[in-house]
């Protein structure tokens, strides 16, 4: 005997047991049942759907700003990283022969991965639920752990000095000016009215230094983390809440 078969036989529609469902119901297999068993097992999915509580919106998917991440900390910190990026990449030695940088592959995975680490949010932001979210903010965290890797290749490869005691805030930059309340600084860096415009407009390129690009990709790393958690246990809050809403509506037909 069938699976489904077996379980309409000895289903009780006055105290259902959705715990014994076969697998893949309600898309399970119906080419064994016959008439009456196909009419049985569409009363049993009609039961089966009006006894599921509504499924839970994504809460913290709801924005009134469809492009809040601005607002973000971490976000602030992967755009200005991305434009710092860029602007060591382009110190890069030349080939005079062919007018590009002898490292281009380097060039070119280090930009992307920078893109890569602020694309990510962006696109995680509207997904619809919490999950894909993570998902995002996971491709995000894996893509700045590779220009992490990069930023240390260059500083051993002789493309980034390391000069002690050199930071962000010394060349403008303070981090700081992205936390707290909502608000305080939205857009990307390269706009007139942003915080860091006019350093980005007088920084000189050859100045960075490994421990700039450190400062900055941890911190980004840590805001990144903080963010996960925080999704991470709002999601488990929204799967306890369904899983308390399904017992209550289940307790009605038993």
């Amino acid at each position: 005997m069938s699976k489904i078969k077996e379980f309409l036989e000895k289903f009780n529609p006055q105290k259902p047991d959705w715990s014994k469902l076969p697998e893949d119901f309600p898309n399970c297999g119906l080419k064994e049942l016959t008439s009456d068993e196909v009419g049985q097992f569409n009363v049993v999915k009609t039961l089966w759907e009006l006894s599921r509580p509504e499924k839970i919106k994504a809460r913290s998917r709801v924005w009134d700003d469809p492009k809040g991440y601005q607002y973000l900390a971490v976000w602030q910190n992967t755009a200005l990283l991305r434009i710092l990026i860029r602007k060591f990449t382009s110190t890069l030695p030349l080939d005079r022969t062919l007018n590009k940088p002898l490292e281009y592959r380097l060039k070119a995975q280090m930009d992307d991965a920078a893109r890569s680490v602020k694309r990510n949010i962006e696109e995680g932001w509207k997904r619809p639920t919490t999950s894909e979210y993570l998902n995002f903010l996971g491709y995000s965290q894996g893509s700045l752990e590779e220009l992490r890797g990069d930023v240390r290749d260059c500083k051993t490869d002789g493309f980034l000095n390391a000069i002690s005691g050199s930071n962000l805030k010394a060349k403008g930059f303070d981090l700081r000016v992205f936390k707290g309340p909502r608000g305080r600084a939205k857009g990307e860096p390269t706009e007139p009215n942003h915080p860091y415009y006019q350093p980005l407009v007088t920084l000189n390129s050859d100045t960075l230094t490994y421990e700039i690009f450190m400062e900055l990709v941890n911190k980004t790393d840590w805001l990144l983390r903080k963010l996960v958690e925080s999704l991470e246990k709002k999601l488990d809050n929204d799967q306890q809440y369904w899983r308390v809403e399904q017992a209550r509506v289940e307790s009605k037909f038993t």
